[in-house]
């Protein structure tokens, strides 16, 4: 274990840097086209709700499990049990981590690779979303495209976590988090002054509750889950370089709100401008690489909302990106003492190698399946589908039935005296939450995964 261990330079940087790792693509990407999928408004009532009954308790949680051990997962687990099975789930957290970034970036890589399109004038003459949907498979097709794109973004990602937790990681939020909003407001702008705007609003706000059904309910859930970067030890890492003066349950209080916020604003911007082109909501994953780009294409100035919405994309999958890196770096740096360059640079360039089967399997390798996946939909599956909620119920099962309860109470209580005495019941409540609620409908989640109920 390493001393004189890293720390954030203030509470804003620590919310701001947390927030970036919560805003990732499944905010600006995934959440609009599960919405439009399921029906819009009434989905996102549901999942505002999964947000409240499992993220907010859960994320409270493993932050704190960080913050009061001031270790990695597979440490923070090591202080607090010392048992091996609980030891296990810290390394499942930092192989998630592993896995995630590995095909994240070949995702981030094709963000940044639209924002050089657009400049080049690729996006400028769509007349549909089958247009579009050629360049992208012509794109993504392409082995040397889709790799100079993941190594770019891998570059970006290695070089903010090389320059550490307050010169690199908390910088990089301070500076890319506002630069987000305000592109986000300029795209909001742009999309409720669109001729045919307010049916998008609506679509968001004016719930159609015949389009809810069990299926929608879990999805809503397991995005709740995935949003919020619970599970993957992202969380837990970042907690532990918080100080304990700050309150751990204000801190989650906030990530919440911030992750909220920019989904919700993204979905405006996205469905204002969808609507106003007449195209269809419901798009699926290619809402945002098919639809958006024939919408921006039919837009005056489009060309430069087009530029603005994809750097919005790269600079989100980046926040997140950096934070996952850091998860596997903070492990050998705290518990076998290495530098911090020599992590990055050999784990670093690991997950970068691990990326480029993902990379080449819209191309090169699409034809080598395992159990009918690609390599890119195995590594997908097993992280998303079965690490993160597996992790995310360990954490909910071990604060809420493992660590002691007057451990736990001290831990949470500390910098957050005056909320628990003007609030005496909201121990009880999170409680509740943590040792009941969640591990019942987490556990649905994975069972929804493998097809085990629907």
């Amino acid at each position: 274990m390493t001393t004189n261990r890293e720390a954030w330079g203030s509470k804003l940087g620590f919310i701001l840097a947390a927030a970036g790792s919560a805003v990732g693509l499944g905010n600006i990407w995934k959440f609009p086209y599960i919405a439009g999928e399921n029906g819009g408004a009434a989905f996102v009532f549901v999942y505002l709700l999964c947000i409240a009954i499992i993220g907010f308790p859960v994320l409270i949680s493993e932050i704190l499990i960080g913050r009061t051990t001031q270790r990695n997962p597979v440490g923070a687990f090591a202080v607090l049990s010392g048992k091996k099975g609980w030891i296990s789930v810290g390394f499942l957290g930092v192989a998630a981590g592993f896995m995630i970034l590995s095909f994240y970036s070949v995702i981030g890589g094709w963000t940044m690779g639209y924002v050089v399109e657009t400049l080049k004038g690729s996006l400028s003459n769509f007349h549909n979303p089958e247009e579009a949907g050629v360049l992208f498979g012509t794109l993504v097709g392409s082995p040397v495209w889709s790799i100079a794109f993941h190594t770019a973004f891998f570059a970006a990602t290695m070089f903010i976590v090389i320059r550490g937790v307050q010169g690199g990681i908390e910088k990089a939020g301070k500076i890319m988090m506002p630069i987000l909003l305000l592109i986000l407001v300029i795209l909001i702008i742009r999309g409720v002054t669109l001729d045919g705007a307010s049916k998008g609003l609506a679509f968001l706000w004016v719930p159609d509750w015949s389009k809810i059904n069990g299926s929608s309910v879990l999805i809503a859930l397991g995005h709740a889950f995935f949003t919020l970067s619970l599970g993957m030890g992202a969380m837990l890492t970042y907690g532990s370089y918080m100080s304990k003066k700050d309150s751990v349950v204000t801190a989650s209080f906030q990530i919440v709100v911030l992750d909220t916020l920019i989904a919700l604003m993204a979905g405006v911007a996205i469905f204002t401008a969808v609507f106003a082109s007449g195209l269809d909501p419901a798009a699926g994953p290619g809402l945002i690489f098919q639809t958006l780009p024939a919408v921006f294409a039919s837009m005056t100035g489009g060309v430069y909302f087009s530029f603005l919405f994809f750097l919005l994309l790269a600079i989100a999958a980046l926040t997140s990106a950096i934070s996952l890196l850091e998860v596997v770096v903070a492990y050998f740096v705290d518990e076998r003492g290495w530098g911090r360059k020599r992590s990055v640079m050999i784990f670093g360039g690991t997950i970068y190698l691990l990326g480029i089967p993902s990379a080449l399997s819209f191309n090169l390798l699409s034809d080598f399946t395992i159990m009918g996946k690609t390599f890119f939909d195995v590594v997908d599956f097993l992280a998303s589908n079965v690490l993160l909620p597996f992790g995310g119920l360990m954490i909910a099962i071990f604060v809420g039935w493992i660590w002691s309860r007057t451990a736990v109470m001290e831990a949470v209580k500390e910098g957050a005296e005056d909320l628990f005495e003007t609030y005496p019941w909201a121990e009880g409540v999170w409680m509740l939450f943590l040792k009941f609620i969640a591990p019942v409908l987490i556990t649905l989640v994975l069972l929804n995964k493998f097809g085990l109920i629907s």
